[in-house]
């Protein structure tokens, strides 16, 4: 039978040029720049500057430094929220999640304006505490991007795996550990990911509360502002490769786990 003029593979077209046009293009105009010199020519030297560099080296180690509080103290503050909301009894449960997922809805400029407005009012002058108003605004901007995967993790767990470590005498301690918190690892990671990646890039926080812009997404857009595509193009590009590993780790751990669990 003579197929049809039409191929249902066809459908993939805008998306294949999407991506092409939108993804990948700018991947490989940022690769591009970061490892050419001003001439065009093929160069390592913008990779080595900047771990030569104590200036752009300290950018990162700071940077690293708020990432990862800001996730810790998301993930400590979250958990439990989570946990509540999707294993209480509650009749409205996700009427509950949306009050923690409406700020989200706001402006972020206007979000952070108000509890620095709050912080200033609790401090009299936001200098005296600048690292910790910082992590502040961090946990509260990126809170709700924790307890999202979380929550969807925790409502998929069945009660009977928790009920049947109770039975072979598990203390809540032991139940938690070695029954909850590994069945929750996808939810984990994915919240992880959503937090700390952008938690290392957002300098207007800094910018908002602490009047500094030394973090990595400051630093590209110095770059770019005096017309230094090579840098800033090669600080992205670093970004990119920690996204890609941050990525690799996640994906094997979530696969380890659902390897596990069959």
């Amino acid at each position: 039978m003579k197929k049809g003029f039409f191929d249902r593979r066809q459908l993939a077209l805008p998306y294949v040029l999407f991506l092409l046009v939108f993804v990948i293009l700018p991947l490989f105009v940022v690769v591009y720049y970061g490892f050419t010199d001003a001439e065009g020519h093929l160069s390592f030297a913008n990779f080595l500057a900047f771990f030569t560099n104590m200036r752009t080296v300290g950018t990162l180690v700071y940077s690293l430094v708020i990432a990862i509080l800001t996730t810790i103290i998301c993930l400590l503050l979250a958990y439990p929220v989570a946990y509540i909301l999707a294993k209480g009894e509650y009749a409205r449960k996700h009427s509950f999640l949306m009050v923690f997922v409406l700020p989200m809805w706001i402006n972020f400029t206007l979000r952070i304006t108000a509890l620095k407005e709050i912080l200033t009012l609790l401090e009299g002058n936001l200098a005296f505490h600048p690292f910790l108003n910082t992590i502040i605004c961090m946990v509260y901007d990126f809170l709700p991007f924790m307890i999202m995967p979380l929550f969807n993790s925790l409502a998929k767990l069945d009660n009977s795996m928790l009920e049947a470590g109770a039975d072979l005498y598990a203390s809540p301690v032991q139940n938690f550990l070695h029954v909850l918190l590994p069945l929750s690892v996808p939810g984990i990671v994915s919240g992880v990911t959503m937090v700390f990646l952008p938690a290392m890039t957002n300098y207007v926080v800094l910018d908002m509360v602490y009047n500094s812009t030394y973090i990595m997404g400051s630093l590209i857009g110095s770059y770019f502002s005096s017309y230094d595509w090579n840098n800033g193009s090669l600080i992205s590009a670093i970004l990119l490769m920690m996204i890609g590993l941050v990525t690799m780790v996640t994906n094997r751990l979530i696969g380890d786990k659902e390897v596990a669990s069959r």
